[in-house]
């Protein structure tokens, strides 16, 4: 056994170069490179390690720490956890930005490594820069604070701890059940301290990504069970994109005449228009799958969390003998809801399961329900996607009591504009390539996204809803990017979004990675806006206003904001648009370009599309002055006797 004298950085380095990941006979570099941002904590220790021999690690500079780990994070979805990008913090403040995109990458179970710099183990110059120190507890630094956020947790206080850290990190993170963000702790003398660490430490190292089979006896009760009921629904979830079982789920759903709903995660994973697929499901779902939801005698859930949003709340099921039935790699996710349990790999219980059931000769019992419910949505998408301002008295998608002619009239003296988000949504829709990437978040495009957009091209839906991070979609987009540099990107954020972290966007012109900004901008945080509103509130810091001289409070003029002017100091070609034909302009000129874009387009306040059928259980006052407060509370607890417990 040879050893190699190394600090404890240098090892780390040359350790993830060797990793390597099979799937279904294919091997693939697992760790593409690194994003990094230097400070004291690990510049010397970590940045000498890749200053001096990084391998075939690719290095980026990232501009912020949450925004370079919402790249890795995106990254490492559009490569279906394939492949990651690590990110490296120096102490402090750095390591807490990304505790953020921790929680991200957690919720959403996409791997993300992240090294950030610690505090001395050796406590000699304690308490040295950016360090918390706790009076009760001296080993507590800031990044105590990623153990509620990280499936895996270490803090490496001496260089031959990390062998043993290095090996669980990569169970973590190669683990399709239980994966998310993995932190390294690394104190910033230990980066530095050498060891003999032995060569065998180094060699390649191959993780399998194994499918795991149904058993005979989890497959016996879904049996049982699906050959009981005649109308069940698919609900394609994330783990259905992940383990490539779009196919599978497809075939399925033919070959049984069962139709098939989609969260936000598994959105994209079979095209918009196969005959079975019904879009979108849940308090962001669509029209067809809402309508069918309700009809439902069993719900087949494959790869899915069964979030708030894809159950509305548990309220959206309402069929009186309704079951579950639950295929999923995680045994936590398989056991919601009291639902039958099959543990196993999607693509591998579907292909089983499909099995038994053509033995016994099922069909469910949809009859023309299905097509009808298609129709619908068709009729209803081409109707949101054809709305147009028309002027004096104009009723917008959202209905409420916002004082609309005022807030119109104000919007379109200062913009010039008078687009709506629908229409808008619907134009883009019809003109971005068929292969392109859409990325997006938080606000209320994502709403709009998972109800009216027709997905064509293969994993070209890429919405961060697990933890719905304002700040994802620029960033992101840049990891997706990295991940498919053929085909184009399109972050859809709004503009409270985009001011909440868009850093990234510099390094995407640094490294000649074009991505394409889409920025709808209403002067609102028009989702939250509209939620207030709906549960009888009235317009309260939501939109963006100056502060009011008579009153003090937030409600004068709207704060008008020149995106474009701002995209273009970093180094974008930038577009203003306020009409239609502006919009097909700027998207074909934007294609053509080679530098990272940003259309700035200004769209009314309240012409994003509305809920279908759907509740969402939010808390709210009891007790309130309002009696539309009131009112809102009595509603609550009737849907809440509704839903189901737990």
């Amino acid at each position: 056994m040879g050893k190699i004298r190394l600090t404890m950085a240098q090892a780390l380095v040359r350790f993830l170069d060797n990793q390597y990941l099979l799937a279904d006979g294919v091997e693939t570099k697992f760790v593409a490179g690194i994003f990094a941002i230097f400070g004291h904590g690990n510049v010397l220790g970590l940045g000498q390690a890749l200053e001096q021999d990084s391998g075939d690690l690719r290095v980026h500079q990232g501009r912020n720490e949450q925004g370079m780990a919402h790249a890795a994070i995106g990254f490492a979805k559009q490569k279906l956890r394939r492949q990651i990008y690590a990110c490296t913090s120096s102490v402090g403040p750095g390591a807490a930005n990304m505790i953020t995109a921790a929680a991200t990458a957690t919720a959403n179970r996409i791997p993300l490594l992240l090294l950030p710099g610690d505090v001395y183990a050796s406590r000699q110059p304690d308490p040295v820069l950016q360090q918390i120190e706790q009076s009760y507890d001296l080993s507590i630094s800031t990044n105590d604070a990623f153990r509620a956020v990280s499936k895996y947790w270490d803090r490496i206080v001496r260089p031959e701890q990390l062998m043993s850290a290095c090996i669980n990190a990569m169970r973590v993170l190669t683990d399709p059940a239980d994966t998310g963000a993995v932190t390294l702790c690394l104190p910033q003398d230990v980066q530095g301290e050498a060891y003999d660490y032995p060569d065998y430490f180094f060699q390649k190292r191959v993780h399998r990504l194994d499918r795991r089979p149904a058993t005979d006896g989890m497959l016996a009760d879904a049996l049982a069970l699906l050959t009981a009921k005649r109308k069940p629904l698919l609900v394609c979830g994330g783990g259905v994109k992940y383990s490539q079982a779009g196919r599978a789920l497809r075939e399925f759903a033919e070959r049984f005449g069962i139709p098939f709903a989609e969260t936000q995660a598994g959105k994209g994973t079979v095209p918009s228009d196969h005959e079975f697929n019904l879009g979108g499901i849940g308090e962001t779902g669509c029209l067809a799958a809402n309508t069918l939801a309700r009809q439902a005698d069993l719900v087949i859930g494959v790869g899915t969390r069964y979030t708030d949003f894809t159950t509305s709340s548990k309220w959206l099921f309402q069929h009186p003998d309704v079951n579950f039935l639950n295929i999923n790699v995680s045994a936590f996710d398989a056991g919601k809801l009291d639902g039958v349990q099959v543990l196993a790999d999607a693509r591998e219980a579907l292909n089983a399961l499909g099995a038994l059931l053509a033995q016994a000769d099922y069909r469910a019992g949809w009859g023309d329900a299905i097509a009808a419910a298609r129709a619908a949505q068709r009729e209803e998408t081409e109707r949101v996607y054809a709305v147009e301002y028309g002027g004096a008295g104009f009723v917008p998608e959202i209905d409420d009591h916002l004082d609309r002619e005022r807030v119109f009239a104000e919007f379109i003296a200062q913009t010039d504009s008078a687009l709506t988000q629908s229409r808008v949504l619907g134009m883009l829709n019809r003109e971005l390539p068929p292969d392109s990437v859409i990325v997006a978040a938080a606000g209320s495009l994502p709403g709009d996204l998972q109800r009216v957009w027709h997905n064509r091209g293969e994993h070209g839906y890429h919405v961060e809803y697990g933890y719905s991070c304002m700040g994802y979609e620029v960033n992101a987009a840049l990891g997706v990017k990295l991940a498919e540099p053929q085909r184009e990107v399109y972050a859809m954020v709004g503009d409270g979004a985009f001011m909440m972290l868009h850093s990234e966007l510099v390094t995407s012109i640094q490294e000649g990675c074009k991505i394409n900004v889409v920025l709808f901008d209403n002067m609102t945080n028009g989702c939250i806006n509209n939620l207030q509103m709906e549960h009888g509130m009235d317009s309260y810091t939501t939109e963006f206003r100056f502060r009011n001289p008579e009153g003090g409070k937030l409600d004068g003029k709207l704060v008008p904001v020149d995106f474009a002017m701002l995209a273009a100091a970093y180094g974008c070609k930038t577009y203003r648009v306020t009409t239609e034909q502006q919009l097909l302009d700027a998207l074909a000129d934007a294609r053509r370009q080679t530098v990272s874009t940003l259309l700035d387009i200004k769209v009314l306040p309240k012409t994003m599309v509305h809920k279908y059928l759907s509740w969402w259980r939010v808390g709210g006052a009891q007790v309130a002055d309002s009696e539309k407060i009131v009112a809102v509370a009595r509603k609550l607890q009737e849907n809440i006797d509704k839903a189901r417990d737990y």
